[in-house]
Formats: C-alpha cells, structure tokens, sequence
C-alpha cells in the first residue's frame, strides 16, 4: 500500500523490498544500509495488508512492448496504385465486400468509390444490416470530401439515397426464404432420406451465409457432416466450413477442416479420372491453409502452402485470388528461404512461375534478390508497400516481412566475406552508415551474424571460428551423448530381462517398492 503523494527514492525502493515475498528478502536485506526510520516506516506500511492478502505484482516490462509488437491498424495509405474495379472483380460473395471495406477504412483517396461499389454489391444480396452499414459510411465519407475539391471522385460527391423499401422487402424475402428452407428440412428429416438433409443443411448454410450470419451458416454446415454418404460430400462439407471460418478468422478450424479433407480417400490417393478435379480440391485447401498459416505468423509454412497451389485448378475467388497467391507465397519464401530452396522451390518452379506472371513485380524482387542486387530489390518492395497494405489479409504482416526480407539479405550479402566495408555497405542497401549499424548491432545482438563491428573504422569483421575445435567439442559431446542412451539402454533391457517394475509410494509415506513380477521377494528401497 502506498501514499498517494510521492514518496522518495529511498522509502519507495525499502517498500518494495519489504513488501516482497519472504524468499526473496533476506539477500536484499543485508545489502541495504538506509536509517532505521525508514525501515520503521517501510514496515509498518507493509504491516497494513490484511492476513494472507497478496499485494498486486508490479510489472516491471513496460507496456508499450506489447503495443510496439502488435499490428497496427490505424494507418492511412495515402498513394496505392490500386485498379480498384480490376481488383474487385478478383472476388466474389462476402470477401468482396470486406477487402472493399477495409481499402475504404484505410484509404482516404479510394474510401468514397470503394464504398460505392460495395454499396452496389451488396444490393444482389440479403444481407441488409451490411448494405445500411455501408451507406452509413458512403454519406459520412462524401461529407468529409466534399470541403476538399481535390479529392472529391468522378460523378460527384452525393451518395445515392438509403432506399428504406428495398431493405424492407429484402428483409421479408430473406424470412419467407428461411422459413421455406427450414420447412423443407423438417419434411427431409421425416422422410429419413439423408442425401435430402444433407443438401438441405447446405441450402439453409447458403442461405445464412447470403444474409451475413455466419454463426448459423457455420452451424448448417457443420451438421451437415453426419449425412454425407461418400468422400465427395465431406470434402463439400469441409471446403464450405473452411469458407466461413475463414470470414471468421477462426484460423484453428481452418486447419482442422484443412486437415480432414486432405485425409479423404479420394484426395489422399489421387486417382487417373478425377485428378484434375482433386487438384482442384488441394489448391483450395492449400490456399486455406497457407492463409491461416500467415495469420499465425507460420510464413515458412504458408510459403510451402502456397508453392503446392496449382495454377491451372486455382479458382476460389470466395477467398483469394490467384494474384495473393503469388504475393503471400513470394513475400513468405523470401522471408523465410535460404538461397538454396528459393532456387529450387521458387525460381525453378514451373507451377509458381505461372502464378508470378500475374505480379511481375514480386517476380522481379525474387530474381534480384538471389541475384543479390539488394537496393534495388528493397527498392521496389518499398515502392509496392501501399497496396499491400491494402489486403486486409497481408497488411497486419508487411512490417514483420520487410524486416525479416532486409535482415536475410544483410545476412547474406555478409556471408562470404571475412571482413566488409560498411560505406559500401551502405551503399548496397541504400541507407546511411549509422542507421546500417544499429540494423548489424541488432542482428548480432540476436546471434544472426557472428561477426563484430569496428565503428571507429566503420568495418564489419567476421568473428574468428576454431573449425577443428569446434569440431572436436561436438564430436566429444556426441560421445558422451551415445553413452548415456548406451547406458540407459542396457539398463531397461536388464530390468525388462529380470521382470522387475517400480510401484509408486503410498501418498503418505515416501517409500517406494522394486518387486519381480513373478515372485513374492520384494525388495525395498528409499525413492
């Protein structure tokens, strides 16, 4: 318990010190040599905590750690060299209007047609709460640019008006649809025919997923699972789950799904006839799971997710476009492979190829990457940051790319050299020597170089390595390693060969029993 007015240095670090668990005083104790005063003091404030209260935990990492780590979610983009329509055509049902909302939250300069064009969107749907959301948004939006003329877009600046009775009509059409659909369901469940319930379960999904409540939806699909009667029905099942939990963001369940599509006979063995549509199946369940992966920070596995997608099968577009496939799979593999898989699963790959012409700008940042033309490559990164920080799936992730992207190339422009110059250095990576030194520091810092800075000369030498010595440690530490397991071997078989087996101690007692399995002789012995 402490005043409400400051205290001093001294009295405040004596509170906490006696304000501690007993274990951790007495060392700190014999150390302090303050006035009995303020011991007397420091005690007596601790003498007024209550019996057995615990004192709150005082925390000693600073809170904005956490805040410096998270993704940040207000940030505005003020340049992208977006093709709004061409993007928008990409997608369809629900991810449409979420990738439009989240440029419109971000982007100032594309809020107003953004919306414009969700707004129309989502007129062809059920889904009313969206449609009046959005409107709400369009006219707050329009009145924010109509005092600046700059930004204000093609066609004006007046939204079109909230038309109230297509809503009212939509709302109606959607209850009489559920109440049909969930009539026909009944009638499916008294005739006991399971193919009917099953389509029936999908039907209302459908339905729900129409209306924008994916809570139901997700339920529909899911009970859909105890009637389907072949392989294809739960892969059905699966992919419609994996839909909606990936609107979500439930990215466990969509690796769960994942998984148990991929278990299925008929995509588990891949037969002749139907290979074409099993590939089908696996591009889409790839692309889910290297989603998910990139959501849980997994980039070498959502790389690997996204190199296994097959370009000519690759059509999802409820959840991704061909065009995310080749820049999540791109930006991951850069990240995260070494020189070695980049050329063999990335630059040599004849299916990632295809998927790299639709961006030939991420092509272009691989091949100068392994070419190890380092500005230029983080050059045209920085120069595609805007958009990327336009996907609502990628741009909680560019920062912790880029960083992981620049620190795997310093590492590599590094590791051929036993001493490099940093000027030079600087150069290469089109930054200044001091910024380039706190980047060296910090890889360091974190074991990624093995290398020490001379900063009065401003040269980076590579630490010096004992190879023979090195080798010797390992090998000796090898040897004690394969004893040990020799040992504990030649143990278990001598206590397998002699039947004996360990009976746990009373839970009063402490004492333990070693007895032959097939004889009364019981030998004790203290545990």
């Amino acid at each position: 318990i402490r005043d409400s007015s400051p205290p001093s240095s001294a009295s405040s670090s004596v509170t906490d010190l006696f304000c501690t668990p007993h274990s951790s005083r007495s060392d700190l104790f014999l150390s302090y040599t303050a006035g009995d005063s303020v011991l007397s003091a420091s005690l007596s404030a601790c003498a007024l905590l209550p019996e057995g209260a615990v004192e709150p935990m005082q925390i000693d990492a600073d809170p904005q750690e956490d805040q410096q780590n998270a993704p940040d979610t207000n940030y505005v983009v003020e340049n992208p060299t977006l093709d709004l329509e061409q993007y928008a055509s990409s997608y369809s049902g629900l991810m449409r209007i979420e990738r439009l909302q989240f440029i419109a939250d971000h982007c100032p300069q594309l809020r107003v047609e953004a919306l414009k064009m969700a707004l129309s969107f989502v007129q062809r749907t059920f889904n009313v709460d969206v449609y009046e959301e959005i409107h709400r948004k369009l006219t707050e939006a329009t009145r924010d640019v109509q005092g600046v003329p700059d930004a204000v877009p093609e066609g004006g600046v007046e939204p079109p008006p909230l038309d109230t009775a297509w809503a009212e009509s939509t709302r109606k059409k959607a209850l009489l649809k559920l109440e049909k659909l969930d009539t026909d369901l009944k009638n499916y469940k008294g005739n006991s025919i399971k193919e009917s319930i099953r389509r029936g379960h999908d039907d209302l999904g459908d339905h729900y997923l129409d209306c924008g409540d994916l809570s139901n939806a997700l339920k529909c699909y899911s009970r859909a699972r105890d009637y389907c009667t072949s392989a294809k029905h739960v892969i059905n099942m699966c992919l419609n789950v994996i839909k909606v939990s990936v609107y979500l963001q439930n990215w466990s369940h969509v690796l769960s799904y994942v998984s148990k599509a991929e278990s299925t006979p008929e995509i588990a063995e891949q037969r002749g006839e139907r290979d074409s549509q099993n590939q089908a199946v696996l591009t889409k369940l790839k692309c889910a799971a290297g989603l998910a992966e990139l959501a849980s920070r997994k980039y070498k596995q959502a790389a690997k997710c996204f190199l296994l997608a097959s370009f000519d099968h690759c059509d999802f577009p409820e959840l991704l476009s061909p065009s995310n496939v080749a820049v999540y799979g791109g930006l991951c593999a850069l990240a995260t492979f070494d020189r070695q898989e980049l050329q063999r699963n990335v630059i040599s790959s004849s299916s990632f190829k295809l998927f790299l012409e639709l961006e030939p700008q991420v092509r272009d940042i691989i091949f100068k990457f392994y070419e190890s033309k380092y500005a230029s490559c983080l050059k045209m990164l920085d120069e595609m940051k805007d958009n990327l920080l336009l996907d609502m799936y990628l741009a909680p992730h560019v920062r912790t790319l880029y960083t992981q992207i620049r620190n795997r190339a310093l590492i590599q422009y590094f590791s051929p050299y036993v001493s490099a110059d940093m000027n030079k250095m600087a150069i290469a990576f089109n930054t200044t020597v001091a910024a380039l030194e706190d980047e060296l520091t910090q890889l360091i810092l974190e074991g990624l170089i093995n290398a020490r800075i001379d900063s009065h000369s401003k040269i980076l030498y590579a630490r010096d390595v004992d190879q023979r010595s090195t080798t010797f440690e390992k090998s000796l530490q090898m040897g004690k390693e394969f004893q040990r397991r020799a040992k504990a071997m030649i143990l278990r078989a001598a206590v397998l060969r002699n039947q004996i087996h360990v009976k746990s101690p009373p839970r009063e007692g402490s004492q333990g029993e070693l007895t032959p399995a097939n004889s009364q002789t019981r030998m004790s012995t203290n545990m």
